[in-house]
Formats: C-alpha cells, sequence, structure tokens
C-alpha cells in the first residue's frame, strides 16, 4: 500500500498514559494491525496523566494486577510483574509523558518520532522494567529510536519542552469529551475509550480486587484502519 503524503493522512489522537495497561494494549493492537497490512499510522499522543487526576504516583498494585490479567492473555507482550528493584519502579511517569510531547517538535522527530518514542517508553517500562522517570533513561531510550534525534530530545528537555503540554493536556482532558485512558478519536467521528475490552473488578482495586477480562475484541483495530484507509484514499 502506498503511503499518502504525511500532510494527508488522517491523524489519530490518542489520549492516555504510558503508566496504564489498557492504553499499552490498545497502542500494541493498533501497531499490530497496521504492520500486518503495510498501512502506516500517523499518532497524535495526547497526556491523560492519571498521577495528576489522583493525585498519587502510578499505583504498581493495580498495575501489577492488570499486567498478569492482559499479560496472560495476550503473550506476545512480553509484560511480567516488575522484576527490578523495587526503589527502580517508576516514581512518576511525568517525565515520560513530557518527552513524548517534546518529541514532537519537527527537530526532534515529529508525530512518527514521538509514537516511535512513546512505543520505546512503554516496552521499557512493562517489559525491560527501566525506571522512565529519570531523564538519563528517556535519553538513552530516545538513542535506540531511528525517527528521534536523541541530541536534539535533550537540548529541548533542558528548555522544558513538554511540560506545559502535559498541563495544557490534562486540563482539556478533565472536560466531557475525554473519558479516560485510552481515549482514541479519529477523523470522521471516530471515537472510543478504552476500545475493544470488557472487564470487570472483583472488588475495590486498592483494597485487593482483582480484574477479570471477560473478553477483548481486537477487531476494532482493523475497523478503524478501514475507515482511515478510505479517507487516505
Amino acid at each position: 500500500m502506498t503511503a499518502a503524503p504525511a500532510s494527508e493522512q488522517p491523524i489519530i489522537t490518542f489520549w492516555s498514559d504510558i503508566g496504564c495497561p489498557w492504553a499499552t494494549l490498545a497502542l500494541h493492537t493498533l501497531h499490530a494491525a497496521a504492520d500486518a497490512r503495510g498501512q502506516e499510522l500517523l499518532i497524535d499522543h495526547r497526556a491523560f496523566p492519571l498521577e495528576l487526576f489522583n493525585s498519587q504516583p502510578t499505583p504498581k498494585l493495580i498495575v501489577d494486577a492488570e499486567v498478569v490479567m492482559l499479560g496472560a492473555h495476550r503473550p506476545e507482550l512480553g509484560w511480567r510483574l516488575w522484576a527490578g528493584h523495587e526503589w527502580e519502579y517508576p516514581s512518576s511517569i511525568l517525565p515520560a509523558l513530557e518527552a513524548v510531547q517534546a518529541a514532537k517538535a519537527p527537530e526532534v522527530g515529529g508525530l512518527h518520532g514521538s509514537d516511535q518514542l512513546d512505543t520505546a517508553l512503554r516496552r521499557a517500562f512493562y517489559v525491560d522494567h527501566r525506571c522512565i522517570s529519570i531523564h538519563s533513561v528517556i535519553l538513552d531510550i530516545a538513542e535506540g529510536c531511528a525517527h528521534v534525534d536523541a541530541k536534539a530530545l535533550e537540548a529541548a528537555l533542558a528548555r522544558g519542552a513538554g511540560r506545559r503540554e502535559v498541563y495544557e493536556q490534562w486540563h482539556q482532558a478533565q472536560g466531557p469529551e475525554i473519558q479516560g485512558s485510552p481515549h482514541l478519536f479519529a477523523p470522521g467521528g471516530w471515537a472510543v475509550h478504552n476500545p475493544g475490552a470488557h472487564y470487570t473488578y472483583n472488588g475495590s482495586p486498592e483494597t485487593g480486587g482483582f480484574p477479570r477480562l471477560d473478553r477483548y475484541d481486537a477487531g476494532w483495530a482493523d475497523e478503524l484502519l478501514d475507515s482511515l484507509a478510505r479517507q487516505a484514499g
């Protein structure tokens, strides 16, 4: 399939938190479907910073329960319970979210670079168990992204790039249109919160409740890609 010029490609707006397993599953599903079809994606990542909404760090207790459930359902993700030192568990996801926003600058990587960095940061957290709160770790991950200029990203972060965008997006996400992480929007009125996921908790996660995945319908990704392909001509 011949890709449309970047200026003509439909853009998927993806609201999420890197520390949200559901969002990371949705991105994996979307990328896998696009790769299988040879269809290029253009994703505009927007921050839905859960730690700002909830006034607390990323809750390891909840993330662990969801990692076990989703990792068992989709073993190709390669997820496992945190195997690093406890003190290396990220206390904040904000630096990673800021880096993804900063990477959108054309001199750093644009939307393609931002999406590649976002994917790499998620892998570093869920698979490699790296502390993505740390500046040097983020830059090391960026070095492995072909579409990201890591030196330009370092200079941008040193100027504070990405922080204002994260806070602006947090305020925007407090409106009724954006329901949580993940929430996807695409041209033509396509909008879905946590697509394909049907699950329940058997109790409050804060008190030891566990999630149960009733089903996950991955077909939503092909439906979205079909819609984008029609719009791109």
